[in-house]
């Protein structure tokens, strides 16, 4: 006896016996897979977003140093007369940070008032010196310090200190000059960075 092929077509089901529709199949697929892709590209974006974000915010600090080292610059090389002659000179430290406090750049923006830029002014240090100041909020505190004045050696150094994430880990930006042998003030070519996105 030989073997009698069956009355449906390859492939379908027997009669009286429904198959499980290959649509229905490739649809549940799909979309568990679009249910598991869709979180972990949201993570990524919103982490990517963040990190954008603190990046733009932490242009302000590298600008702002880098304004501060041509201000100071600037300053060592207009020259005054003093009793031994014409001299360079650094500007002395600034007597305080502006703000006063990282606490009031936690996690939000400070505005300065003029005045805490220019409170050295009567001694012809620090900002006041440099002709610095920021008029718009900011969210860093800025410091100005110096060793010495005139000598080769004598250094200054402007930093930059932040909280934006307001979780108590600071972030710093530094960049510094050097008065050379031949009395010229070299400027360090790149701002060294501690925790830039913090």
């Amino acid at each position: 006896m030989t073997a009698q092929p069956p009355p449906w077509a390859p492939g379908q089901a027997p009669p009286g016996k429904k198959g499980f529709p290959t649509w229905l199949l490739v649809l549940l697929i799909a979309g568990g897979a679009f249910f598991l892709v869709i979180p972990i590209m949201a993570s990524l974006a919103i982490f990517g977003v963040r990190k954008y974000i603190a990046n733009a915010k932490s242009a302000e600090a590298r600008n702002a140093v880098g304004q501060i080292a041509k201000d100071a610059v600037s300053a060592y090389e207009a020259e005054r007369t003093t009793s031994r002659g014409m001299v360079h000179r650094l500007c002395p430290s600034a007597s305080q940070s502006v703000p006063a406090s990282v606490v009031a750049v936690k996690a939000t923006k400070y505005q300065s008032a003029p005045g805490e830029w220019a409170v050295d002014a009567s001694r012809n240090a620090g900002f006041a010196c440099l002709k610095f100041s920021m008029d718009m909020p900011q969210y860093y505190l800025y410091t100005y310090r110096a060793t010495g004045g005139s000598a080769p050696g004598d250094t200054f150094e402007a930093i930059a200190n932040g909280d934006l994430n307001g979780d108590g880990v600071t972030s710093e930006f530094r960049l510094g000059g050097t008065i050379g042998p031949d009395k010229t003030l070299a400027v360090a070519p790149t701002i060294t960075e501690t925790n830039p996105t913090e």
